[in-house]
């Protein structure tokens, strides 16, 4: 559909290309006494001949057609010869940019073959070879410049494409990193503030300072997780990096919640120095993982998590001995955790063991600096 400034254009372009044939047809006229005096019929002739360029780029194939046959009947009424010939060849260039080289070369060579043998037939004789050469080249140069024009349109229009999906993709990629933080830091802290509600609520008659430590560790989870939630959702407002930056650094912070939930937290090993995206998804998968075992395992009272460097790889193992653990169902905990290590190139699997629930995760770090 064509644009207002589209439009306007080819009105503009129109008047301009027919007001350059009348002038200098005018003035060849001066300069060929033989030819038929230029009259009113001869300039309406012109006039009707440039007038469908107007609608060159809503009926391409329409419009070369008529501004063909107008000019091309125009030089054979014997009226003089002027540059009524660039009409068409404008038609032409806008076929070809339009339809492609093989509608725009067949229809101009089909009119060309027609103009020729009408001219024979009319009693004119054959074209001089330099002519009929001449008037062929200069086809092919049209339709040469059109096909150049068509093809740099397209290679902009697939440029434009490729750019447009890359940014889509990039936002999606966002998209899907943020929601993973809001989860990871809501459902951490609401799970710990669960345990810490129903602690309080179960000793407050009977161990009224216990009550009150339980609500200390509610206080200071949803200080935190406000915190954390604020500037992650500043990312969506500002689109700046203003998230926070969550690091294994923090391990006894978190270690910590998860002892205040009544757990009993074992630690073997140290992950030691981390490239950032290693270290800040090590401290998710980490996070998510004690807080499925404060969310779901039965009547788990001990977790032991293990790192292991060999290889260039970071192994964490999360392991609780709970009861009756089955297969979990996939949700946004497990999914967010396995994509955080696939990002990366590394793998994460999760499922009851002997006793207890399981997760693993293997980040490469070396690969990953």
């Amino acid at each position: 559909m064509l644009t207002t400034r589209q439009w306007w254009g080819d009105v503009v372009l129109t008047v301009v290309l027919l007001a350059f044939v009348l002038v200098i047809t005018t003035v060849a006229a001066g300069q060929q006494p033989e030819a038929r005096p230029l009259d009113a019929l001869g300039y309406g002739w012109l006039v009707v001949a440039a007038l469908p360029l107007a609608l060159r780029r809503r009926w391409p194939l329409p419009v070369f057609v008529a501004t063909t046959a107008l000019a091309l009947s125009y030089y054979a009424s014997g009226y003089p010869g002027g540059p009524a010939i660039v009409v068409p060849a404008v038609a032409l260039f806008t076929l070809t940019v339009a339809r492609g080289l093989l509608v725009a070369g067949v229809t101009s060579g089909a009119g060309l073959v027609a103009a020729y043998f009408a001219h024979v037939a009319a009693g004119s004789g054959w074209l001089p070879g330099v002519g009929a050469a001449g008037f062929a080249t200069g086809v092919v140069a049209v339709l040469g410049i059109g096909t150049a024009v068509r093809n740099r349109g397209d290679a902009v229009r697939a440029a434009r494409e490729q750019e447009a999906e890359h940014q889509y993709r990039l936002a999606e990629q966002e998209r899907l990193r943020i929601a993973r933080e809001v989860h990871d830091v809501v459902a951490h802290s609401l799970a710990m503030i669960n345990v810490q509600a129903g602690v309080a609520a179960h000793v407050a008659d009977r161990r009224p300072e216990e009550a009150v430590r339980a609500l200390r560790e509610i206080k200071e989870a949803s200080a935190t997780a406000l915190a954390d939630l604020r500037a992650t959702l500043a990312v969506l407002r500002t689109g700046q990096s203003r998230a926070p930056a969550p690091s294994l650094r923090q391990l006894d912070e978190l270690v910590e919640h998860a002892r205040a939930a009544g757990l009993e937290v074992r630690l073997r090993g140290r992950p030691g120095e981390l490239p950032a995206p290693v270290d800040a998804a090590a401290y998710r998968i980490l996070q998510e993982a004690l807080t499925n075992v404060v969310r779901h395992a039965t009547r788990a009272g001990q977790v032991e998590v293990r790192f292991w460097r060999r290889d260039g790889r970071l192994e964490i193992v999360v392991h609780d001995d709970g009861m009756g653990a089955v297969e979990p169902k996939v949700g946004n905990g497990l999914r967010g955790m396995r994509e955080r290590a696939e990002a990366l190139g590394g793998e994460l699997d999760a499922g009851p063991a002997e006793r207890g629930f399981r997760v693993r995760a293997v980040l490469p770090v070396a690969e990953a600096g």
